[in-house]
């Protein structure tokens, strides 16, 4: 059976979007700790200070901007014959998993994902391109579509490889 390549139409949970901007945020903030840290306690270093606020605006910039654009082309769907995913900033990704590939259907949680009632959906795959992923489901939605999948496949015939 061949499943086409289509675009997927299931947007992600709208909660997402914070959860990409804390990440955004994160890094440089923590970046401009550690400069501003250093740029206090060295003198012959204190150019670091100026670098740690632009630091910063930067990574405001990136956590404002960002999210939004990735919400709106991060896409997927399950559907009777395959999981589709649409992913990616500049360079995008779509995949098809067909039903009759699928060997192990995970949700995975880390601990901001936990703050923000979100699950990753992880479905590897009998390819050599690896797991289909999507992040930023509601974790219940998740938990019932990989318990929806797991029925399917075990329903296809064949073992995935």
């Amino acid at each position: 059976m061949t499943v086409p390549l289509r675009p997927p139409r299931e947007p992600l949970d709208p909660r997402v979007r914070s959860w990409w901007r804390v990440h955004c945020l994160a890094w440089p903030v923590l970046l401009a700790v550690v400069l501003g840290v250093l740029g206090l306690l060295i003198r012959p270093i204190a150019w670091f200070l100026p670098v740690a606020g632009a630091v910063v605006v930067v990574g405001l910039l990136l956590a404002v901007a960002f999210p939004a654009y990735w919400y709106r082309v991060h896409r997927w769907e399950v559907t009777d014959d395959a999981v589709y995913t649409r992913s990616g900033f500049l360079w995008q990704e779509w995949r098809a998993a067909p039903l009759s590939r699928i060997q192990t259907v995970d949700t995975t949680r880390g601990p901001l994902q936990q703050a923000f009632g979100l699950s990753a959906l992880v479905v590897t795959t009998a390819s050599s391109r690896g797991a289909v992923t999507v992040v930023g489901l509601d974790h219940e939605r998740a938990a019932e579509i990989a318990e929806r999948l797991t029925r399917a496949t075990q329903a296809v015939p064949g073992d995935a490889t």
